[in-house]
């Protein structure tokens, strides 16, 4: 009778998508705005970095001012390695700024993020509470998409970008805590309208449609999906930016009433 009453705790699982994970601001403004308390944030790819940044303390205002002036340049730097296009310097200086040059020591909410090994093809997670290392690093990875930036070697681990085996990381969030109210917010892959009937766009659009249903698969056992309505962005659209964050706001918007009833009803004392 008593296990009803105790406090359960909230967990957002941020998924990725590059560009069109930028509307997980959009949502984190609203569940801010709302006071919606956040017991654990679990981040992935371009959700890791929003997570981290929300987690040690980056106002959502600065957020949403900072991805606004955005160029991609930022975060390009381009080489003829064989490990990547780009050098990945840029993102880990793009990377330390907007996480404020902090550490997983500096969380004010705990936070957790994903990351696959390239060698083994394994999931891992790391946790604040573990303090596992430079923060900045371990975001880096799990932002490193293969080919586009390279992956970073980590604890005898080749560690790449988390959305590659996991987009929606909810599967961490009931590991963690199988009780807990779970958000996902759903921002990863979507196929396009075919325009140019080229060989690369067909290659792409497959991976859209393995990704859409991987994500798919992967939120089943969240308690509240938020996906905002992004389909017409792809990942590189980061020129759109604007327009992700109000998507993201108002797809936050649908569910809040559903997320406060919930979580009140949860946070019920003796």
């Amino acid at each position: 009778m008593f296990e009803f009453f105790k406090k359960k705790r909230t967990i957002l699982c941020l998924g990725g998508g590059a560009a069109r994970a930028i509307a997980n601001i959009g949502v984190l403004k609203v569940l801010d705005q709302e006071k919606i308390p956040i017991d654990l944030i679990i981040g992935s790819s371009m959700g890791a970095l929003v997570g981290a940044a929300y987690s040690v303390g980056r106002s959502v205002s600065y957020m949403i001012q900072r991805v606004e002036q955005f160029d991609v340049e930022e975060i390009t730097d381009i080489t003829l390695s064989r490990s990547a296009f780009t050098k990945g310097e840029r993102l880990n200086r793009f990377i330390t700024e907007v996480t404020d040059g902090k550490s997983f020591k500096d969380c004010k909410i705990p936070l957790a993020i994903t990351a696959t090994d390239l060698n083994t093809g394994e999931e891992y997670l790391f946790r604040s509470s573990d303090d596992p290392g430079n923060m900045q690093k371990i975001v880096q990875a799990s932002c490193s998409w293969p080919a586009f930036f390279p992956p970073l070697e980590f604890n005898g681990k080749l560690l790449a970008d988390g959305g590659i085996k996991n987009s929606v990381p909810v599967k961490w969030a009931r590991e963690i805590d199988p009780k807990a109210y779970i958000i996902a917010v759903k921002t990863g892959f979507e196929p396009q309208l075919i325009k140019y009937n080229h060989m690369l766009e067909y290659l792409v659009q497959t991976i859209q449609i393995m990704g859409q249903e991987l994500d798919r698969y992967q939120s089943l056992g969240a308690s509240c999906v938020i996906e905002p309505d992004l389909h017409e962005f792809n990942q590189l659209d980061f020129a759109k930016i604007p327009i992700m964050l109000e998507r993201g706001e108002l797809a936050c918007r649908k569910k809040i009433k559903k997320i406060k009833r919930r979580i009140d009803l949860r946070r019920i004392k003796t």
